[in-house]
Protein backbone atom coordinates (compact mmCIF):
# COMPACT_ATOMS: atom_id res chain seq x y z
CA UNK A 1 0.00 0.00 0.00
CA UNK A 2 1.35 3.60 -0.96
CA UNK A 3 2.46 6.13 1.66
CA UNK A 4 -0.24 9.08 2.11
CA UNK A 5 1.28 12.17 -0.11
CA UNK A 6 2.43 15.06 2.60
CA UNK A 7 1.70 18.52 1.81
CA UNK A 8 4.90 20.48 0.72
CA UNK A 9 3.20 23.89 0.71
CA UNK A 10 6.33 25.07 -1.26
CA UNK A 11 5.48 22.75 -4.19
CA UNK A 12 1.90 23.47 -4.34
CA UNK A 13 2.51 27.29 -4.36
CA UNK A 14 5.36 27.01 -6.98
CA UNK A 15 3.29 24.42 -9.07
CA UNK A 16 -0.05 26.66 -9.68
CA UNK A 17 2.35 29.86 -10.42
CA UNK A 18 4.47 27.76 -12.82
CA UNK A 19 1.11 26.16 -14.15
CA UNK A 20 -0.38 29.71 -14.59
CA UNK A 21 2.95 31.27 -16.39
CA UNK A 22 3.02 28.36 -19.11
CA UNK A 23 -0.65 28.55 -19.89
CA UNK A 24 0.29 32.39 -20.20
CA UNK A 25 3.19 31.21 -22.30
CA UNK A 26 1.04 29.27 -24.27
CA UNK A 27 -1.27 32.16 -25.19
CA UNK A 28 1.16 34.47 -25.51
CA UNK A 29 2.38 34.47 -29.47
CA UNK A 30 -1.96 34.64 -30.27
CA UNK A 31 -1.93 37.67 -27.89
CA UNK A 32 0.61 39.92 -28.86
CA UNK A 33 0.66 38.82 -32.70
CA UNK A 34 -1.42 41.48 -34.49
CA UNK A 35 1.19 44.46 -31.84
CA UNK A 36 4.32 42.20 -32.68
CA UNK A 37 3.37 42.06 -36.49
CA UNK A 38 2.80 46.06 -36.22
CA UNK A 39 5.88 46.43 -34.62
CA UNK A 40 8.03 44.33 -37.06
CA UNK A 41 6.06 44.90 -40.38
CA UNK A 42 5.72 41.41 -41.13
CA UNK A 43 2.50 39.69 -42.92
CA UNK A 44 0.13 36.75 -41.58
CA UNK A 45 2.10 34.70 -43.08
CA UNK A 46 5.33 35.24 -41.02
CA UNK A 47 3.05 35.29 -38.26
CA UNK A 48 1.90 31.82 -38.64
CA UNK A 49 5.42 31.00 -39.57
CA UNK A 50 6.07 32.19 -35.68
CA UNK A 51 3.05 29.70 -34.32
CA UNK A 52 4.52 26.95 -36.17
CA UNK A 53 8.24 27.23 -34.79
CA UNK A 54 6.26 26.72 -31.43
CA UNK A 55 4.57 23.99 -32.13
CA UNK A 56 7.66 22.31 -34.05
CA UNK A 57 9.83 23.06 -30.82
CA UNK A 58 7.67 20.88 -28.75
CA UNK A 59 8.50 17.65 -30.37
CA UNK A 60 12.23 17.49 -30.10
CA UNK A 61 12.44 19.69 -26.49
CA UNK A 62 9.78 17.70 -25.02
CA UNK A 63 11.31 14.42 -25.19
CA UNK A 64 15.11 16.03 -24.49
CA UNK A 65 13.35 17.46 -21.37
CA UNK A 66 12.32 14.53 -19.86
CA UNK A 67 15.39 12.88 -20.45
CA UNK A 68 17.33 15.74 -18.48
CA UNK A 69 14.77 15.78 -15.80
CA UNK A 70 15.19 11.85 -15.09
CA UNK A 71 19.13 11.67 -15.36
CA UNK A 72 19.84 15.11 -13.93
CA UNK A 73 16.52 16.21 -11.50
CA UNK A 74 13.78 17.79 -12.00
CA UNK A 75 15.10 21.08 -10.27
CA UNK A 76 17.76 21.74 -13.21
CA UNK A 77 15.05 21.28 -15.75
CA UNK A 78 12.24 23.94 -14.22
CA UNK A 79 15.06 26.45 -13.24
CA UNK A 80 16.34 25.86 -16.35
CA UNK A 81 12.87 26.30 -18.61
CA UNK A 82 12.11 29.32 -16.37
CA UNK A 83 15.15 31.46 -17.12
CA UNK A 84 14.36 30.08 -20.69
CA UNK A 85 11.48 31.64 -20.97
CA UNK A 86 12.61 34.78 -19.04
CA UNK A 87 15.20 35.44 -21.85
CA UNK A 88 12.81 34.34 -24.94
CA UNK A 89 10.46 37.45 -23.30
CA UNK A 90 13.35 39.94 -22.80
CA UNK A 91 14.72 38.97 -26.44
CA UNK A 92 10.43 39.78 -27.76
CA UNK A 93 11.05 43.31 -25.60
CA UNK A 94 13.74 44.51 -27.36
CA UNK A 95 13.09 42.31 -30.80
CA UNK A 96 13.95 44.66 -34.39
CA UNK A 97 14.03 42.20 -36.60
CA UNK A 98 12.31 38.75 -37.80
CA UNK A 99 15.16 36.88 -37.58
CA UNK A 100 14.94 37.95 -33.73
CA UNK A 101 11.81 36.90 -33.21
CA UNK A 102 12.61 33.00 -34.20
CA UNK A 103 15.31 32.78 -31.92
CA UNK A 104 13.08 34.64 -29.16
CA UNK A 105 10.05 32.13 -30.40
CA UNK A 106 12.63 29.21 -30.11
CA UNK A 107 13.94 29.96 -26.81
CA UNK A 108 10.21 30.02 -25.88
CA UNK A 109 9.44 27.14 -27.04
CA UNK A 110 12.45 24.78 -25.64
CA UNK A 111 11.40 26.43 -21.80
CA UNK A 112 7.98 25.66 -22.12
CA UNK A 113 8.52 22.16 -22.58
CA UNK A 114 10.76 21.86 -20.19
CA UNK A 115 8.04 23.41 -17.79
CA UNK A 116 5.67 21.01 -18.90
CA UNK A 117 7.32 18.53 -18.94
CA UNK A 118 7.86 18.68 -15.25
CA UNK A 119 5.11 20.47 -13.96
CA UNK A 120 2.84 17.20 -15.54
CA UNK A 121 5.37 14.97 -13.34
CA UNK A 122 4.84 16.79 -10.44
CA UNK A 123 0.58 17.48 -10.34
CA UNK A 124 0.38 14.72 -8.58
CA UNK A 125 3.05 15.46 -5.86
CA UNK A 126 1.54 19.01 -5.33
CA UNK A 127 -1.98 18.69 -5.51
CA UNK A 128 -3.05 14.99 -4.09
CA UNK A 129 -2.96 16.07 -0.57
CA UNK A 130 -5.26 18.05 -1.16
CA UNK A 131 -7.91 15.81 -1.32
CA UNK A 132 -8.12 12.38 0.55
CA UNK A 133 -7.93 9.36 -1.41
CA UNK A 134 -8.27 11.20 -4.59
CA UNK A 135 -6.67 9.59 -7.99
CA UNK A 136 -4.08 11.23 -10.37
CA UNK A 137 -6.83 12.36 -12.69
CA UNK A 138 -8.09 14.92 -9.91
CA UNK A 139 -4.42 16.44 -9.96
CA UNK A 140 -4.33 16.30 -13.22
CA UNK A 141 -7.20 17.95 -14.15
CA UNK A 142 -7.09 20.72 -11.32
CA UNK A 143 -3.41 21.67 -12.54
CA UNK A 144 -4.81 21.72 -16.00
CA UNK A 145 -7.15 24.36 -15.02
CA UNK A 146 -4.77 26.60 -13.52
CA UNK A 147 -3.20 26.31 -16.92
CA UNK A 148 -6.30 27.27 -17.99
CA UNK A 149 -6.97 30.01 -16.53
CA UNK A 150 -3.04 31.68 -17.21
CA UNK A 151 -4.03 31.10 -20.59
CA UNK A 152 -7.74 32.85 -20.55
CA UNK A 153 -6.37 35.65 -18.57
CA UNK A 154 -3.08 36.42 -21.19
CA UNK A 155 -4.91 38.06 -23.74
CA UNK A 156 -7.14 40.08 -21.45
CA UNK A 157 -3.98 41.68 -19.21
CA UNK A 158 -2.09 42.04 -22.61
CA UNK A 159 -4.17 44.00 -24.23
CA UNK A 160 -4.38 46.13 -20.84
CA UNK A 161 -0.91 46.25 -20.80
CA UNK A 162 -0.23 47.51 -24.18
CA UNK A 163 -2.23 50.45 -23.38
CA UNK A 164 -0.24 51.72 -20.10
CA UNK A 165 3.35 49.73 -20.49
CA UNK A 166 3.53 49.40 -25.07
CA UNK A 167 4.92 46.43 -25.93
CA UNK A 168 8.65 46.38 -24.18
CA UNK A 169 7.25 47.43 -21.24
CA UNK A 170 4.72 44.38 -21.41
CA UNK A 171 7.36 41.86 -22.25
CA UNK A 172 9.37 43.33 -19.53
CA UNK A 173 6.67 43.17 -16.91
CA UNK A 174 5.89 39.60 -17.78
CA UNK A 175 9.60 38.24 -17.54
CA UNK A 176 9.28 39.52 -13.77
CA UNK A 177 6.18 37.90 -13.63
CA UNK A 178 8.04 34.27 -14.67
CA UNK A 179 10.55 34.71 -12.04
CA UNK A 180 7.94 34.45 -9.19
CA UNK A 181 8.06 30.68 -9.67
CA UNK A 182 11.39 30.60 -10.54
CA UNK A 183 12.37 32.01 -6.96
CA UNK A 184 9.60 29.56 -4.97
CA UNK A 185 11.95 26.43 -6.39
CA UNK A 186 14.48 27.44 -3.51
CA UNK A 187 12.03 26.42 -1.02
CA UNK A 188 11.26 22.87 -2.12
CA UNK A 189 12.54 19.86 -0.58
CA UNK A 190 13.48 18.20 -3.66
CA UNK A 191 15.11 15.33 -2.46
CA UNK A 192 12.23 14.34 -1.26
CA UNK A 193 10.07 14.49 -4.75
CA UNK A 194 12.64 13.15 -6.60
CA UNK A 195 12.31 9.78 -8.37
CA UNK A 196 14.98 7.08 -8.34
CA UNK A 197 18.20 7.84 -10.62
CA UNK A 198 17.07 6.17 -13.63
CA UNK A 199 21.25 6.35 -14.98
CA UNK A 200 20.98 2.15 -14.69
CA UNK A 201 17.62 2.11 -17.29
CA UNK A 202 18.90 0.10 -20.08
CA UNK A 203 17.69 1.41 -23.25
CA UNK A 204 14.84 3.48 -21.66
CA UNK A 205 13.40 4.36 -25.35
CA UNK A 206 12.83 1.11 -26.11
CA UNK A 207 11.19 0.08 -22.64
CA UNK A 208 8.54 2.59 -23.42
CA UNK A 209 8.31 2.19 -26.77
CA UNK A 210 7.22 -1.72 -25.81
CA UNK A 211 4.86 -0.60 -23.20
CA UNK A 212 1.28 -1.04 -24.18
CA UNK A 213 -0.24 1.34 -21.90
CA UNK A 214 2.26 4.23 -22.73
CA UNK A 215 2.23 3.76 -26.55
CA UNK A 216 -1.60 3.51 -26.01
CA UNK A 217 -1.74 6.46 -24.33
CA UNK A 218 0.94 8.60 -26.46
CA UNK A 219 -0.77 7.87 -29.86
CA UNK A 220 -4.44 8.70 -28.19
CA UNK A 221 -2.80 12.12 -27.69
CA UNK A 222 -1.62 12.05 -31.46
CA UNK A 223 -5.12 12.00 -32.42
CA UNK A 224 -7.01 14.04 -29.40
CA UNK A 225 -4.81 17.38 -29.56
CA UNK A 226 -5.64 17.84 -33.48
CA UNK A 227 -9.03 17.57 -32.36
CA UNK A 228 -8.98 20.12 -30.11
CA UNK A 229 -6.09 22.32 -32.03
CA UNK A 230 -8.71 22.36 -35.17
CA UNK A 231 -11.69 23.14 -33.64
CA UNK A 232 -9.96 25.78 -32.19
CA UNK A 233 -8.83 27.26 -35.02
CA UNK A 234 -11.99 27.01 -37.47
CA UNK A 235 -14.93 27.22 -35.31
CA UNK A 236 -14.81 31.49 -35.96
CA UNK A 237 -14.87 29.94 -39.59
CA UNK A 238 -17.69 27.20 -39.32
CA UNK A 239 -19.90 30.16 -36.89
CA UNK A 240 -19.25 32.46 -40.21
CA UNK A 241 -19.66 29.86 -42.89
CA UNK A 242 -23.30 29.30 -41.13
CA UNK A 243 -23.97 33.60 -41.21
CA UNK A 244 -23.41 34.08 -37.42
CA UNK A 245 -21.49 37.57 -37.19
CA UNK A 246 -17.93 38.04 -36.23
CA UNK A 247 -18.70 39.73 -32.90
CA UNK A 248 -20.76 36.82 -31.92
CA UNK A 249 -18.46 34.27 -32.91
CA UNK A 250 -15.48 36.28 -31.21
CA UNK A 251 -17.88 35.85 -28.00
CA UNK A 252 -18.61 32.43 -28.92
CA UNK A 253 -14.95 31.18 -29.06
CA UNK A 254 -14.02 33.24 -25.55
CA UNK A 255 -17.11 30.88 -23.96
CA UNK A 256 -15.56 28.05 -25.56
CA UNK A 257 -12.12 28.72 -24.12
CA UNK A 258 -14.33 29.30 -20.72
CA UNK A 259 -16.17 26.01 -21.15
CA UNK A 260 -12.78 23.98 -21.75
CA UNK A 261 -11.18 25.55 -18.86
CA UNK A 262 -14.11 25.00 -16.15
CA UNK A 263 -14.87 21.46 -17.59
CA UNK A 264 -11.43 20.63 -16.10
CA UNK A 265 -12.37 21.92 -12.85
CA UNK A 266 -15.66 19.93 -12.50
CA UNK A 267 -13.85 16.59 -13.46
CA UNK A 268 -10.93 17.58 -10.57
CA UNK A 269 -14.33 17.58 -8.16
CA UNK A 270 -16.12 14.87 -9.69
CA UNK A 271 -13.63 12.17 -10.29
CA UNK A 272 -12.74 8.87 -8.98
CA UNK A 273 -10.09 6.27 -9.55
CA UNK A 274 -13.25 3.67 -10.10
CA UNK A 275 -14.87 5.97 -12.83
CA UNK A 276 -12.05 8.10 -14.34
CA UNK A 277 -11.66 5.35 -17.34
CA UNK A 278 -15.35 5.05 -18.12
CA UNK A 279 -15.60 8.97 -18.30
CA UNK A 280 -12.61 8.87 -20.55
CA UNK A 281 -14.28 6.82 -22.84
CA UNK A 282 -17.53 8.44 -22.86
CA UNK A 283 -15.62 11.62 -23.62
CA UNK A 284 -13.69 10.68 -26.00
CA UNK A 285 -16.65 8.82 -28.15
CA UNK A 286 -18.45 12.19 -28.32
CA UNK A 287 -16.09 13.41 -30.41
CA UNK A 288 -16.50 12.14 -32.96
CA UNK A 289 -20.00 12.65 -32.63
CA UNK A 290 -19.95 16.55 -31.93
CA UNK A 291 -17.73 16.93 -35.29
CA UNK A 292 -19.84 14.69 -37.20
CA UNK A 293 -22.55 17.70 -36.24
CA UNK A 294 -20.32 20.18 -37.29
CA UNK A 295 -19.72 18.63 -40.90
CA UNK A 296 -23.82 18.38 -41.49
CA UNK A 297 -24.87 21.42 -39.60
CA UNK A 298 -26.84 24.00 -41.76
CA UNK A 299 -27.43 26.37 -38.90
CA UNK A 300 -25.77 28.91 -36.63
CA UNK A 301 -27.37 28.17 -33.66
CA UNK A 302 -26.47 24.19 -34.02
CA UNK A 303 -22.83 24.79 -34.53
CA UNK A 304 -22.45 27.29 -31.89
CA UNK A 305 -23.89 24.97 -29.52
CA UNK A 306 -21.88 22.21 -30.42
CA UNK A 307 -19.11 24.17 -30.00
CA UNK A 308 -19.62 24.66 -26.29
CA UNK A 309 -20.57 21.31 -25.80
CA UNK A 310 -17.16 20.50 -27.38
CA UNK A 311 -15.44 22.48 -24.90
CA UNK A 312 -17.63 20.71 -21.80
CA UNK A 313 -16.45 17.39 -23.41
CA UNK A 314 -12.51 18.00 -24.91
CA UNK A 315 -11.67 19.80 -21.51
CA UNK A 316 -10.81 17.05 -19.37
CA UNK A 317 -9.57 14.11 -22.07
CA UNK A 318 -6.19 15.34 -21.82
CA UNK A 319 -5.76 15.49 -18.19
CA UNK A 320 -7.64 11.93 -17.50
CA UNK A 321 -5.46 10.38 -20.54
CA UNK A 322 -2.02 11.60 -19.09
CA UNK A 323 -2.99 10.43 -15.25
CA UNK A 324 -3.70 6.88 -17.40
CA UNK A 325 -0.27 7.19 -18.42
CA UNK A 326 1.90 8.22 -15.47
CA UNK A 327 -0.22 5.98 -13.19
CA UNK A 328 0.87 2.75 -14.58
CA UNK A 329 4.66 4.37 -14.94
CA UNK A 330 4.93 5.12 -11.24
CA UNK A 331 3.36 1.55 -10.87
CA UNK A 332 6.05 -0.07 -13.14
CA UNK A 333 9.14 2.32 -13.73
CA UNK A 334 8.78 5.67 -11.80
CA UNK A 335 12.58 6.47 -13.31
CA UNK A 336 11.28 6.94 -16.57
CA UNK A 337 8.19 9.18 -15.82
CA UNK A 338 10.03 12.55 -17.21
CA UNK A 339 10.25 10.66 -20.25
CA UNK A 340 7.39 9.27 -21.03
CA UNK A 341 5.78 12.40 -20.47
CA UNK A 342 8.69 13.53 -22.89
CA UNK A 343 7.39 10.79 -25.18
CA UNK A 344 4.22 11.77 -25.04
CA UNK A 345 4.00 15.47 -25.92
CA UNK A 346 6.76 13.96 -28.36
CA UNK A 347 4.09 12.20 -30.60
CA UNK A 348 0.82 14.57 -29.44
CA UNK A 349 3.34 17.23 -30.96
CA UNK A 350 3.67 15.57 -34.26
CA UNK A 351 -0.09 15.34 -34.30
CA UNK A 352 -0.41 19.03 -33.92
CA UNK A 353 1.67 19.51 -36.24
CA UNK A 354 0.46 17.64 -39.16
CA UNK A 355 -3.04 16.35 -38.85
CA UNK A 356 -4.08 20.16 -38.59
CA UNK A 357 -2.15 21.08 -41.62
CA UNK A 358 -3.81 18.34 -43.69
CA UNK A 359 -7.17 19.74 -42.69
CA UNK A 360 -6.02 23.12 -43.69
CA UNK A 361 -5.23 22.37 -47.12
CA UNK A 362 -8.72 20.08 -47.52
CA UNK A 363 -10.08 23.24 -46.45
CA UNK A 364 -8.73 25.34 -49.04
CA UNK A 365 -10.22 22.81 -51.92
CA UNK A 366 -13.20 21.30 -50.51
CA UNK A 367 -14.52 23.62 -47.73
CA UNK A 368 -13.90 23.49 -44.18
CA UNK A 369 -17.22 21.52 -43.31
CA UNK A 370 -15.87 18.72 -45.61
CA UNK A 371 -12.38 18.96 -44.53
CA UNK A 372 -13.61 18.36 -41.00
CA UNK A 373 -13.86 14.50 -41.80
CA UNK A 374 -10.24 14.12 -41.24
CA UNK A 375 -11.26 15.32 -37.65
CA UNK A 376 -14.23 13.59 -36.67
CA UNK A 377 -11.73 10.01 -38.10
CA UNK A 378 -9.19 11.52 -35.47
CA UNK A 379 -12.08 11.76 -32.44
CA UNK A 380 -12.97 7.87 -33.64
CA UNK A 381 -9.44 6.74 -33.36
CA UNK A 382 -9.43 8.21 -30.09
CA UNK A 383 -12.25 6.48 -29.44
CA UNK A 384 -10.95 2.80 -29.95
CA UNK A 385 -7.40 3.37 -28.01
CA UNK A 386 -9.51 4.39 -24.89
CA UNK A 387 -11.59 1.01 -25.31
CA UNK A 388 -8.13 -0.49 -26.01
CA UNK A 389 -6.61 1.00 -22.59
CA UNK A 390 -9.24 0.03 -21.35
CA UNK A 391 -8.68 -3.77 -21.40
CA UNK A 392 -4.50 -3.43 -20.22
Amino acid sequence: MEPEPILDPYLTVMQATALTVAGMCHALLGSIKVPLARHLQIDEGKVGGLVSVFGFTLIPMAFAAGILADLEGRQSVIVGGCALTIASVLVLASVRNYAMALVSVLLLGTGWSALVNVLNVFQGPAFLPLREDAPLSFAMNLGDFIFGVGAFVMPIIVAWSLTRFKLKGTFVAFSFLIAIPLLLTLGVDWERHEPPAAAAVDNAFSVLLGDRVVLLCCIGFFFHVPVEASIATWATTLMADRHVTESRSATFLSVFWLTFTVSRLVAALLMSQQVEHLVLILLAALMPVITTGFIVSRSGKMTCGLLLIAGAVMGPIFPILIALMLNHVNETNQALAGRAVGLFFCIGGIGWAVIPFIVGQLAKKTGVQKAFCVVAGCGACLTILTILLNNH
